[in-house]
């Protein structure tokens, strides 16, 4: 039996769910997003021979920031109270992995914290890069891990 869509009330209308009566809870995510770039690119980027600077250091930023702006851009995301974000980006062969993880103490989770920390971050360095070339590519872009609250703890089989 297929599960209920909770951000649709009965008649069909768009709804923010209403957590109020939820516990609060430690809530853990991690995302990742993988962006693939061309070799001479990839030496750059490790060198921090890029025309726009450190291209690692603002992808990382962008990523915090962007967690944190999460219900703002995403209509139906509660504002949550973060507490710990992380960003961290690893340099491949084909180009960089990025993975984030947000925290939070609350009562629903913090898996599109993570998911728009990882997808900012990669667009970010898509952006420091673009310069140099302009045919990367970024994903996929997916949950790695959740914890806390009433589902309690997946993992992506994929990952």
């Amino acid at each position: 039996m297929p599960r209920k869509l909770t951000h649709v009330d009965s008649k069909g209308r768009a709804r923010m769910v209403d957590v109020t009566s939820k516990a609060e809870t430690q809530r853990v995510a991690r995302a990742e997003a993988v962006v693939e770039m061309a070799p001479a690119t990839v030496m750059l980027l490790r060198n921090e021979k890029l025309p726009k600077g450190n291209a690692l250091e603002v992808a990382r930023i962008a990523g915090i920031q962007a967690a944190k702006q999460t219900s703002g851009l995403i209509p139906l995301c509660h504002p949550l109270p973060l507490t710990h974000v992380d960003v961290a980006i690893e340099i491949t062969a084909k180009g960089a992995r990025i993975e984030t993880t947000a925290t939070t103490k609350a009562e629903t989770g913090v898996e599109m914290e993570a998911m728009m920390a990882a997808s900012v971050a990669a667009l970010t360095l898509y952006d420091m890069c673009k310069a140099v070339e302009k045919g990367i590519t970024i994903g996929p872009i997916r949950l790695l891990e959740k914890s806390g609250g009433k589902s309690g703890h997946w993992r992506n089989e994929k990952s």
